[in-house]
């Protein structure tokens, strides 16, 4: 019997190589992508003071308020335009993206666009 890998830990490991090239800086912050089953977040990180600048997700109640399911690209685009305008808000608007080893498809796609939209250069 083949053993199939696990698609997580596929995606981890995608999300290590890429983490390898990608970094955040105070100057241009990185943009980190996570979807869960359920929820979507996103975090604007500096990692040379290892900070979280900005974050949002489907959690927070204001996202949730507006979108049906907190699993749909509504809820991405949503979720970008909350962490975008958190960002502006802070004065952010240069960032790095890191789809965190998700293909930038769909949801994460959704999220990023929205996030440029709204004002975020990346």
């Amino acid at each position: 019997m083949i053993n199939k890998p696990s698609r997580a830990v596929a995606r981890q490991k995608r999300h290590y190589r890429i983490r390898n090239h990608v970094s955040g800086t105070a100057q241009r912050p990185r943009l980190a992508v996570f979807r869960s089953n359920k929820h979507m977040y996103a975090q604007i990180i500096d990692d040379v003071a290892q900070t979280t600048l900005v974050a949002a997700s489907t959690m927070e109640s204001e996202i949730a308020s507006k979108v049906e399911f907190t699993n749909t690209v509504e809820a991405a685009k949503a979720v970008g335009e909350a962490v975008a305008k958190k960002a502006l808000d802070k004065g952010i608007t240069e960032v790095v993206f890191d789809r965190g080893g998700f293909i930038y498809h769909g949801k994460v796609q959704a999220l990023a666009e929205a996030a440029r939209e709204a004002g975020l250069q990346f």
